[in-house]
């Protein structure tokens, strides 16, 4: 079949394949979930281990162990930071106001080498601040209690940038969503259209008596 035969087909229901994902786009954006308003806050921490005081002359690998071990603390800091006792110390500095569950919820901790990126979420700019200086005040003055469980000695937490509110991400998900359900309606509709001509046994041009086996004599334009 040629590319003009193809054309033809199209072209004859051409309806079909403007209207589908046009009905596609209106029901996307009818039915999409309600946006979830919330605001996101980060904190940076920086973990560090105070290296040790040593008389002589002996090689200390440049401090080459001091800073693995903080970054093995860090590391381990990342799931203190999101356990129940950590969060009840939160809720406690917040005056009850949070319960203990929902801040373990919302805070996300994430690891890169010595430096701890905490991330918050809350219903609104002042609660995610609020929850963000609450967890920095709980590492910086009861730090200590936690890195005790870690069996950490001469360790220190610092703030390296105070909680500060950063704007919601897109998933990619989120963005692929709507073009990848136009591609498949229009998908669907060239499949609908070749298949409804399939069926079609409309007598439409001189071709289509030609392979029924019959002669053309002559062809009236439109």
């Amino acid at each position: 079949m040629e590319l003009r035969q193809y054309w033809r087909i199209i072209y004859r229901r051409l309806w079909i394949i403007i209207l589908l994902p046009l009905v596609v786009l209106a029901a996307s954006f009818v039915a999409r979930p309600q946006a979830a308003h919330g605001s996101v806050a980060n904190l940076r921490l920086a973990v560090g281990i105070t290296p040790e005081n040593g008389e002589g002359k002996f090689f200390t690998y440049d401090r080459y162990y001091t800073w693995l071990t903080a970054e093995y603390l860090a590391d381990d800091l990342s799931e203190v930071i999101k356990s129940r006792s950590f969060a009840d110390e939160v809720s406690k500095r917040l005056g009850g106001t949070v319960a203990p569950g929902a801040i373990q919820g919302s805070t996300v901790a994430q690891k890169l080498h010595r430096i701890l990126t905490v991330s918050v979420s809350a219903p609104t700019d002042q609660q995610a601040l609020d929850l963000g200086n609450a967890i920095a005040a709980t590492l910086r003055e009861s730090g200590g209690q936690f890195l005790a469980q870690l069996s950490a000695q001469n360790a220190a937490i610092s703030v390296i940038d105070a909680p500060a509110l950063v704007p919601a991400a897109t998933s990619l998900r989120q963005k692929l969503d709507l073009p990848l359900r136009l591609a498949l309606a229009i998908v669907v509709a060239l499949v609908l259209v070749f298949l409804l001509d399939y069926l079609d046994d409309s007598v439409r041009e001189a071709s289509d008596v030609e392979r029924m086996g019959l002669t053309v004599l002559a062809e009236i334009p439109k």
